[in-house]
């Protein structure tokens, strides 16, 4: 009991206080920090989002004065100018197939197991 007078409990209670002041903050600095990285890829995102979308406008445009372009000339195409790329006219031949009832009357065996 005499050495009871010596010891200091506030002083214990201040270096926890401390302690869990620096966690806190701590904490709140990486809460922070991370805030920060997502709202920077979102900007990113959304830049890069807009960017993609002026190419495919882009594209699209493109592709639509290609296809006129097709038009136009498939349109003006007859067969002298088809002979004169190079083209030659085939007789073509089909290959058919004769009906069942052709065959003849076909007989199935009894289907027992």
């Amino acid at each position: 009991m005499r050495n009871a007078g010596n010891l200091s409990i506030t002083n214990n209670n201040l270096e926890m206080s401390r302690i869990v002041l620096n966690a806190v903050l701590f904490i709140l600095a990486a809460l922070a920090f991370w805030y920060v990285l997502i709202l920077g890829n979102m900007v990113f995102d959304i830049v890069q989002r807009k960017t993609l979308e002026k190419e495919m406008l882009a594209l699209s445009n493109e592709v639509g004065q290609l296809e006129l372009a097709y038009l136009s000339i498939t349109g003006a195409m007859d067969l002298s100018g088809a002979f004169s790329m190079g083209f030659k006219e085939v007789n073509s031949a089909f290959a058919t197939r004769k009906s069942i009832k052709s065959l003849g009357s076909l007989t199935l065996g009894s289907n027992e197991i």
